[in-house]
């Protein structure tokens, strides 16, 4: 048949499309939330991912080692149009199933004689009831107005966690024919979990109207019976709580551990700029008997509760200000399960450092240990270990000053602690409006530096220091200082200043908590010592996407300590094949670079890692650090952090590439041959017989009127239904001839 006017539109349309990847930039995956965000070892169940730009996902990547994940299927965002055409098919489909049988006296409608029953197709017609409800829960999932469009593309993936995979967080990533995603937090549990059915895609709320938009749950949901030790999984609607009801006893000590900021640290467009989980303990007559909205400076609460009497108690989680949206995920550990309040001292040095005090819950016979790079020098993570279950981790700091602990008393500078430099005092403000002072000996002219490490380190000491001379007078003072490196932590309460020494004599270092508040876990590490010059460096984003033989580039910030300004060389450390770079330099006190590399002649396989590393001489000593990914995170519409990343990734694609079909077009006229071939998901490709004579009849009778561009559009959405399995033969055949038949 002669190609109508239609399809000469559409291939220029293809044509012109053909060249956008090499004139565009290429768009990176993005996934908003993962739910649930977590399973317990020796399971397999489904995660639910939302984000954008996921077309053609075919890879779920779990970082660590006994956790493997695969695409089941993926839910693209459908337009109106799409959703019109998806219920004209099933009106269709539903025209072809018999009347169902009620054999009732008096029932209205007919009777289907027991031949007739005997003569139907029954594997047609359960393709065809198939298809029906797949097509019903497809449009189901249909929000017109999203709350968050960056949410409305929708990836299922099936997990498998193995039994011996260590507990304890992952990163969590999805793969396309052309890049990585950003990473999600993706817990390993050990105790059986519990999740709630998964929120459909929130309705955009409208002032004045926002009852319309909430979440219509069932009755049944609002309280759920759960059986502890256990985890329990949701995610909160705007307005909505969440209650679990569980038996306990006597003696019994609680811990009940909120995740849902160290899920998701940062959400764009919430105030204060996370998910602010809430969480109440109620007793068998519902007395609330705890309340937590913070623990400590942290977001996320934790209960901490030891049971007066047998009986049930229900616990609930809600927002602060009761905002709610699919990205409101949460993980909530309940038990007696061991859990780390502080540890003492807060650090040590390479090679003499001792095991620390813990102090917490459920701790008896406990063992502490290293999660991972024992006795190197930085921030360490250290977890207690009782009866096979592991604890909250927490930071330990490690380096190589000499280290003293601080001695009572030493609160004024009659009293105050004679050190010698350099040191790292290991100290506490153990009681409110408590001070802590130190005396060493200095000289004109020498440069010191006073830092404290406490918020790092997990200790709720707001710390202030001040500089004195022998006579009281003030010669530095700090209270907060922001360290690019923290990203995490939402306040930056550690204190640092460098000053140069006016004259030789006795100098006082006082150091206290802003609030005025302390006890035994308002520890610090404190180091007194001359300028130690370093750097560390931040590549974001953490995944890069390239075409063959083209480049693409990552943003290098550099953090640099105790005034340190030289030059530092970035380069590729041991790079894939195909990859290279050219060096760059960051100048003297330069903190932000473009550092570029280039991608080889063929396409990856799946993402490869790329480490860059900068090199610089701190007097006649090499020193080489390698560059953390990170990703460039917004805070509450206004504030950014740079949230680090376990690794950094990148993919090579061949821009030409077009995936094959899953379901070949039942006719392949020129122009739907090269129409762009979507990734399909996995689904019945079953096409149950519709008899559309007289649909085509009339189509072609009726002759609609559509622009050239509403052609293009219908013809691509047609391929894409079809393709995704929910468009049977007869009906996508007719549709396509309803557009030829426009022109």
């Amino acid at each position: 048949m002669k190609q109508s006017v239609a399809w000469k539109i559409l291939l220029g349309t293809i044509a012109g499309l053909a060249i956008l990847p090499a004139v565009l930039a290429q768009r990176r995956p993005y996934i908003g939330y993962a739910y649930p965000a977590g399973g317990q070892q020796c399971m397999t169940f489904q995660v639910r991912l939302g984000g954008q730009d996921l077309d053609e996902v075919n890879a779920v990547v779990v970082s660590g080692t006994g956790v493997t994940a695969r695409v089941s299927e993926y839910l693209r965002r459908l337009n109106n149009q799409e959703v019109q055409l998806l219920n004209e098919q099933l009106k269709e489909l539903k025209k072809t199933l018999p009347p169902a049988p009620t054999g009732k006296p008096g029932a209205k409608g007919p009777v289907a004689p027991a031949a007739a029953v005997a003569s139907i197709d029954l594997s047609a017609e359960g393709e065809t009831r198939a298809l029906i409800a797949k097509i019903e829960q497809r449009t189901r999932e249909f929000v017109q107005t999203p709350a968050c469009a960056s949410l409305s593309n929708i990836v299922v993936a099936e997990v498998t966690i193995a039994p011996d995979a260590e507990p304890g967080v992952r990163e969590l990533r999805l793969v396309t024919t052309k890049g990585v995603s950003n990473p999600l937090v993706f817990y390993v549990g050990q105790l059986p979990e519990y999740a709630r059915a998964p929120m459909l895609t929130a309705t955009i709320q409208i002032l004045g109207k926002e009852a319309q938009a909430l979440r219509k749950r069932p009755t049944g949901e609002a309280e759920d019976r759960i059986t502890i030790p256990c985890t329990v999984n949701g995610q909160i609607a705007s307005g909505e709580v969440n209650r679990y009801r569980f038996s306990a006893s006597k003696g019994q000590r609680l811990v009940i551990s909120a995740q849902g900021q160290q899920l998701i640290p940062y959400i764009a467009d919430a105030v204060p700029g996370w998910f602010q989980p809430v969480l109440a303990l109620y007793d068998s007559e519902g007395r609330e008997v705890a309340f937590d909205d913070d623990y400590r400076f942290r977001p996320d609460p934790v209960i901490l509760y030891e049971v007066p009497r047998d009986g049930d108690y229900v616990f609930a989680i809600f927002d602060s200000i009761y905002r709610g949206r699919e990205d409101f995920v949460y993980r909530i550990t309940v038990g007696e399960m061991p859990f780390l309040t502080s540890l003492f001292p807060l650090g040590g040095q390479v090679g003499a450092a001792l095991p620390p005090n813990m102090e917490g819950w459920n701790l008896p016979d406990a063992d502490l240990a290293f999660m991972s790079g024992a006795g190197r020098p930085g921030v360490q993570w250290l977890m207690a270990r009782r009866m096979g279950y592991v604890s909250n981790p927490v930071p330990f700091a490690v380096d190589s000053v000499p280290d003293v602990f601080d001695r009572e008393p030493n609160n004024s500078a009659a009293t105050a602690q004679k050190v010698t430099l350099p040191v790292v005092v290991n100290g506490r403000i153990d009681r409110p409006d408590d001070t802590d002072v130190f005396a060493f000996t200095g000289k004109a002219n020498q440069t010191v530096v006073v830092e404290v490490q406490a918020r790092r380190l997990d200790s709720p000491l707001d710390s202030v220091v001040r500089l004195t001379d022998a006579n009281g007078t003030r010669l530095g003072f700090s209270d907060d200082c922001e360290d690019l490196t923290a990203g995490l932590n939402t306040h930056q309460a550690d204190s640092y200043l460098m000053v140069k020494l006016p004259a030789d004599g006795t100098y006082y270092v006082h150091i206290g908590d802003t609030a005025r508040k302390g006890g035994a876990e308002y520890g610090y590490r404190l180091r007194i010592s001359a300028p130690q010059p370093d750097f560390e460096l931040r590549a974001v984003p953490s995944s890069v996407s390239l075409a063959i033989n083209s480049t693409a580039a990552v943003t290098v910030y550099a953090v640099r300590k105790d005034g340190f300004t030289g030059p530092i060389k970035l380069a590729l450390k041991d790079p894939p094949p195909g990859f290279t770079a050219g060096p760059v330099t960051l100048a003297a006190n330069q903190k932000v670079a473009r550092f570029a590399f280039k991608g080889g002649p063929t396409a990856t396989k799946g993402p490869v890692q790329l480490s860059i590393v900068g090199s610089t001489k701190v007097g006649e000593q090499e020193v080489v650090h390698e560059a953390v990914p990170a990703e460039d995170r917004m805070q509450a519409f206004l504030w950014r952090q740079l949230v680090p990343a376990n690794d950094l990734q990148a993919v090579v694609f061949d821009p030409a590439y077009q995936p094959p079909s899953k379901r070949p077009l039942p006719v392949q006229p020129a122009v739907l041959a090269a129409l762009p071939t979507a990734t399909p998901v996995v689904a019945s490709t079953a096409t149950p017989a519709v008899s559309t004579a007289a649909s085509t009849a009339a189509a072609a009778a009726a002759k609609p009127k559509f622009t050239k561009q509403q052609i293009v559009g219908r013809l691509r959405e047609l391929k894409r239904l079809y393709e995704e399995g929910l468009l049977t033969d007869t009906f996508y055949t007719v549709k396509v001839g309803e557009c030829e038949a426009a022109q």
